[in-house]
């Protein structure tokens, strides 16, 4: 065979690699509202910078007549490229090669793809559309997902790891994803679950759609599996692009920071006006989480799932922060099991990668009931605890108005650990509510008063002007500065331009216990 001869080979084969399972799975899939993987690097990765790897690899199974049915690439196509310019690692599943089922070899081409962008210290992203473990490859397959998961959680802390769900993923699929550091899904188009409704139906007689069992929706506002919901593949990738510009590369760098000229103004008179006079009245704490941080840049995560409590990234004078925020809106600000979850593993990431934290302060306590006590508050409670303690990142607390009892010291307070804690004027920061210490304190003298109620009104007045404000706090040294509110974006850009030199260690150990 000539050399003309062999170069001819390499590109009809290159070119049969690109049809995956052929023309009528392709249109098959297009039908079904999904793009082909290849079409999906296309649209995420910028144009002409993708360069494959695996190309020409092909599954080993000879049982099932699955000899007779081969094709390149074996259903994952994965390589490197760039994202505005930004080099990233990715493997997207193929749905028209074998329903993007995980064998043997498509799982050895996931972790030579993870392995690589551990290696270079770049993000992973990888694709999900797949109908599970290949039944045909048995152990093999199962094999496969083991080591996918093994490098997980190699990479986890070190790499950012994103997970985009576009189609089914099923069974142990699931996993992979739930290791990664953040979830996106599609709208009709996703879905996630362990066991699925025919499964379902056999095991408990209970009938229920794919959408109702793992659809985006279930995922993004009752699970808190999914962090983003986009309702299109092109919508999916755009927030994708965004949510990489507030990340470093590695744990060994920083977030980019941007050249921002200050078109805002540093002091923010509406702030001074936010916080009702009434303590029982509500406000939206994004409000004040916008007008702080530099324009347009707040970008929530989980904004659907627990949303008495705020979490995302932000820029503040051009600089990446993680902000962690209750929200009043929503019982009352109080934490609960899935906000202390949802915070705690926010904390974690941003503590990995250099990433500062910005907690705003606003919660009358942990969130009451046998509901919450019997389904492990305290254990849940503790994890945000140990993730603002462990954090060795530069950490600012503001407390916006209540800080009680055990809510205010998971909320980065000082004992946890904050460089630098200010205060509003509104702040209440105390072990309970003036309602309830009145109750008990002052229990006899109210219960013998001869009119009760008039005395319990009296005592809770009492309490509050003692108790309810900031300044017996600032006097121990536990609020650093009590400031107006309309100076607290300027207060928190000289706090963090001073702590931008900040290191901390903790003891040499192996790793630590969290209470998961």
């Amino acid at each position: 065979m000539s050399n003309d001869e062999k170069i001819l080979e390499l590109r009809n084969k290159l070119e049969k690699a690109k049809l995956g399972g052929g023309e009528k799975r392709i249109s098959k899939q297009h039908e079904s509202g999904k793009k082909t993987a290849r079409e999906r690097i296309e649209m995420l990765l910028d144009p002409g910078s993708f360069t494959e790897l695996g190309t020409f690899v092909e599954h080993r199974c000879h049982d099932f007549g699955m000899e007779k049915n081969k094709f390149l690439g074996d259903g994952v196509i994965t390589g490197y490229g760039t994202i505005n310019g930004r080099r990233v690692c990715i493997f997207a599943q193929d749905f028209t090669v074998f329903g993007g089922s995980l064998g043997e070899m498509h799982a050895k081409k996931i972790c030579s793809i993870m392995d690589l962008a551990l290696k270079t210290g770049v993000p992973i992203i990888g694709i999900n559309d797949s109908g599970g473990a290949r039944i045909q490859e048995g152990i093999d397959s199962l094999n496969g997902y083991g080591e996918i998961f093994r490098r997980n959680t190699m990479a986890s802390g070190v790499i950012p790891q994103i997970a985009v769900i576009m189609g089914p993923c099923a069974g142990g699929a699931v996993y992979s994803p739930g290791l990664m550091d953040f979830i996106f899904m599609v709208e009709k188009t996703s879905q996630m679950f362990i066991t699925g409704p025919q499964v379902i139906k056999a095991a408990t007689g209970e009938e229920i759609s794919y959408e109702e069992l793992g659809g985006a929706v279930v995922h993004s506002r009752e699970s808190g599996v999914a962090h983003f919901r986009a309702e299109n593949e092109q919508r999916c990738f755009e927030l994708l692009k965004t949510l990489l510009t507030y990340l470093p590369d590695n744990n060994s760098s920083f977030p980019e920071t941007i050249e921002y000229s200050d078109n805002k103004k540093l002091i923010l008179e509406d702030l001074n006006k936010i916080i009702p006079s009434d303590p029982n009245r509500s406000y939206d704490v994004k409000e004040i989480i916008k007008a702080v941080v530099d324009d347009k840049t707040f970008f929530e995560i989980q904004s659907e799932y627990a949303a008495n409590i705020v979490i995302g990234f932000a820029r503040i004078n051009g600089k990446v922060v993680g902000i962690v925020a209750n929200q009043p809106r929503k019982l009352a600000g109080c934490l609960d099991i899935d906000s202390a979850d949802k915070s705690a593993r926010f904390v974690r990431f941003c503590d990995a990668f250099n990433i500062p934290l910005l907690t705003f302060v606003d919660t009358p306590g942990f969130l009451p009931g046998t509901r919450q006590e019997h389904g492990g508050i305290i254990r849940h409670g503790a994890k945000l605890l140990y993730a603002y303690s462990e954090a060795t990142v530069p950490k600012i607390t503001v407390v916006l108005r209540k800080a009680y009892g055990g809510a205010y010291l998971a909320m980065c307070s000082k004992s946890l650990g904050a460089d630098q804690v200010f205060a509003w004027p509104t702040a209440e920061i105390a072990v309970m509510g003036p309602e309830g210490a009145a109750n008990i304190i002052f229990r006899k003298e109210i219960s013998e008063a001869e009119d009760p109620e008039s005395v319990r009104k009296e005592k809770i007045n009492q309490y509050r002007e003692i108790f309810a404000n900031p300044y017996i706090a600032a006097a121990r040294g536990y609020v650093d500065q009590v400031i107006e509110p309309q100076y607290t974006r300027k207060v928190i850009i000289k706090a963090l331009e001073s702590l931008a030199t900040k290191k901390e260690s903790r003891p040499s150990k192996k790793h630590g216990n969290i209470p998961l």
